[in-house]
């Protein structure tokens, strides 16, 4: 499966919203790179694509036939505002893909659950792919730009376990799955999801 990683904005060209200290376009691409890594890591074909131009985004995206499309942005608003909220195009696939990253987001680190909205953003409209935009945290917000810098990787794991969990449930899996009992089994009955496979999304056991 190829998943396609697009860090907001762009270093060069555009710093997106900036706070703190921070810049939008700096701030994802350190978790966008540390997504595409653990994602590679599980066997997932994954491209990184960082620029200004959102034709140009989405045509990468399109050409290179990707499976998913996952943009990584920060947000910004008066410096009150945070949380973390994540859009879909409103497809049913786009839909899932963004609660199981919200989801990973808010279990994993202390910010408030703006929740999975729909939008008509540029590159949720125009990629072919099932595709979600991830706004992490507000950048302009003292205490959501301290997650920010001091919990990156949690951020990136996050992201990245929302895909897999994505895939796991591309297709409803049974909860229990029966198997022979033969010596030195643990038993007759395993939940399903100890079993699937983070690159496929399939469970596959072989029986004695």
């Amino acid at each position: 499966m190829k998943i396609f990683i697009n860090p907001g904005h762009d270093v060069q060209l555009d710093p997106g919203a900036c706070g703190n200290g921070l810049r939008e376009a700096d701030v994802v691409l350190k978790i966008g790179k540390r997504v595409e890594g653990y994602l590679r890591a599980v066997g997932y074909d994954v491209k990184l694509f960082q620029y200004d131009g959102l034709g140009e985004i989405c045509f990468d995206s399109n050409a290179w036939k990707a499976g998913l499309f996952v943009s990584i942005h920060c947000n910004a608003a008066t410096g009150t505002a945070k949380g973390t909220e994540t859009f879909s195009s409103g497809g049913a696939k786009s839909t899932r893909l963004a609660e199981k990253i919200q989801a990973q987001i808010i279990n994993s680190l202390p910010v408030v659950n703006r929740g999975v909205k729909t939008a008509n953003f540029y590159v949720l409209k125009h990629t072919d792919a099932p595709a979600v935009l991830v706004e992490t945290a507000f950048i302009d917000n003292p205490d959501d730009a301290k997650l920010l810098v001091d919990r990156e990787d949690d951020f990136a794991r996050a992201i990245a376990r929302g895909v897999t969990d994505y895939f796991a449930n591309e297709k409803p899996l049974p909860d229990v799955v029966d198997t022979p009992i033969k010596s030195g089994a643990v038993g007759s009955h395993f939940n399903a999801s100890e079993f699937v496979c983070h690159c496929c999304g399939q469970v596959r056991l072989i029986r004695a």
